[in-house]
This record gives structure tokens, sequence and C-alpha cells, in this order.
């Protein structure tokens, strides 16, 4: 199977790029968006993703990987919402802020730009290589 990418945002202050390292993996719970949701069980194992602090740092900070597929969340008080388990793979060597993204014409179309509420979303390939380019990965 192809990889397919993938951004999530976190708040820093709630579970931060340093938060995720030191635990070496997690559970992407509590996710309550549809599209959002769509997204998560569209997540295969091995699948890349960017970790994106939102909030005020308002950037791209490492990379991680799909460990485990879309499963039951066990936070969800209602069934159908669906959790995926991330590792941490590596921090980008520099910071890709929202504010570069935005003024790379390549990157213009993405979700983070379009729909800056969600907070899972895919990226093209193409997309995923200029973000990873942009952190001087």
């Amino acid at each position: 199977m192809t990889t397919q990418y993938w951004l999530v945002k976190q708040e820093p202050e709630d579970y931060s790029w340093d938060d995720f390292v030191r635990d070496g993996c997690t559970a992407w719970t509590g996710v309550r968006n549809y599209a959002a949701r769509l997204h998560l069980k569209a997540m295969r194992a091995g699948d890349e993703v960017f970790y994106y602090h939102s909030g005020e740092s308002k950037s791209v900070v490492g990379l991680a990987r799909v460990t485990r597929a879309a499963y039951p969340d066990p936070t969800a008080s209602e069934p159908g919402w669906v959790a995926v388990e991330l590792a941490p793979v590596a921090p980008l060597a520099r910071p890709v802020t929202l504010a570069r993204i935005k003024a790379e014409v390549a990157l213009q179309v993405i979700a983070l730009v379009r729909q800056s509420r969600l907070s899972v979303m895919p990226l093209k390939p193409a997309e995923f290589a200029r973000l990873k380019k942009l952190g001087m990965w």
C-alpha cells in the first residue's frame, strides 16, 4: 500500500511534542469532529504524520508515524468515534510556522490554511514533501 500523509494539531499546553517524545507513543483520542473522524478512519499503520502545535506557536514541529489504525475511541461516550496510535519519529530541524506555510504558493490550498479548526487533515505527497523540506528534514 502507498503511504498516506497527514497533519494533526494539538495545543502544546495540553500535549506538546516534548510530551509525545517522552511518552514514545500515544493514542490520538478525543476527536469529536465528523470530518476529522473520517480522516482518522482512513489512517493506516505506517502513514506519516506532521505534528502541529496550535495556540500561540502555530507551527509544524515534528514528524510521527501511525502505529495502529483506527479503533474505537475509549474516551467516547457514544459509538462511532475512533482513535489511532501515533509514535514520534523526529523533531523538525526548524519548526515551520503557519505564516511560512501561508507564504508558500504550493501550500495555500492545504486544509490547515482553508479549514483552520480541523484537527486531523490529509496532505498530498507533494505538500508533505514541501513541508518536510521547509523544516530542513
